[in-house]
């Protein structure tokens, strides 16, 4: 059984910075892909961050240059590091892994972590 498990959310201040951290366990071989999206109150879910295998990323262009997402891959784990964070960053964070068990591919998510910018 795949599971993703997050920490690291909270509530910052704007222009404040913030680390989500995502572990994956169970078995799972191989990972294509891991990342996050988030949902803010009364919107759909959005693709925030991915990073492939091969370290190739990919970010929302509302994140770009203010969000770093890194992964270890010894350790199934998934890194986003935000920084001048602003009021419209508030979400729940989703971790999502890509990637096959023994009954295929799939895409497994994390329980979510809430994110809140306010001063």
């Amino acid at each position: 059984q795949v599971r993703l498990v997050e920490s690291g959310g909270g509530l910052v201040q704007p222009g404040g910075s913030l680390t989500l951290s995502c572990v994956a366990s169970g078995s799972i071989f191989p990972i294509y892909a891991m990342g996050w999206y988030r949902q803010a109150p009364g919107k759909q879910r959005e693709l925030v961050a991915t990073i492939t295998s091969s370290g190739s990323t990919n970010y929302a262009d509302s994140v770009k240059g203010r969000f770093t997402i890194s992964r270890h891959n010894n350790e199934n784990t998934v890194y986003l590091q935000m920084s001048s964070l602003r009021p419209e960053d508030t979400a729940i964070y989703y971790c999502y892994l890509d990637g096959s068990s023994y009954s295929g591919r799939g895409i497994y998510w994390g329980q979510g972590t809430q994110v809140t910018v306010s001063s």
